[in-house]
């Protein structure tokens, strides 16, 4: 299966579909840096990198499982890949009791395939945390989740955008920011 732009991750929102318009208004030859750091689903990063509109990016987000999951997409798709599908496999197995399991051990290990599997499985792709700071998102009964073979040529159609020129980071936006140099644009979101 081809992409011509990848979405490994779900996220509620439109803001894969506006990337292209949000990029039309960054100048050519301008910057060097993209750094998205409310980053979620890296909509505008993933855009930005398959028009090769800058040299290097960095996808940043304060929700650390959801940080090193972009980690595994650019370093590791495989793993990420295998991890989901089995994830996807075990609620064939069990209907809408696994989702339940699943989202438990996340809430516990913060396992950022977990994550993955909850974000294609939940209502409306809605990221919902309690203040407690479990995910607390029901499962969608109308959909499946992406397929594991789907889900694969996503996540390495992502990985060949980003491997070599991309890191992605836990971080909170301010030392992103203090970290910014000349070059850098920063998306904002």
């Amino acid at each position: 299966m081809r992409f011509s732009l990848p979405h490994p991750i779900p996220y509620q929102g439109s803001k894969r579909r506006l990337a292209a318009a949000i990029l039309s208004h960054v100048p050519a030859n301008r910057y060097v840096r993209l750094i998205e750091p409310f980053a979620g689903s890296a909509a505008v990063t993933l855009a930005a990198a398959s028009q090769k509109k800058f040299r290097s990016y960095v996808i940043g987000d304060a929700l650390e499982p959801l940080a090193r999951l972009w980690q595994m997409v650019i370093h590791d798709p495989a793993l990420v890949a295998e991890e989901y599908g089995k994830l996807w496999h075990r609620e064939r197995e069990k209907p809408i009791a696994a989702y339940y399991e699943i989202r438990s051990e996340f809430n516990t290990d913060r396992n950022p395939a977990k994550l993955l599997y909850l974000l294609a499985r939940c209502v409306k792709n809605a990221v919902r945390f309690n203040p407690a700071g479990e995910f607390n998102q029901s499962p969608d009964k109308r959909r499946k989740g992406t397929h594991p073979q789907t889900m694969r040529a996503a996540l390495f159609a992502a990985h060949g955008l980003l491997a070599g020129n991309s890191h992605a980071v836990h971080s909170d936006f301010l030392p992103l920011f203090l970290s910014a140099r000349e070059g850098d644009l920063f998306y904002l979101d």
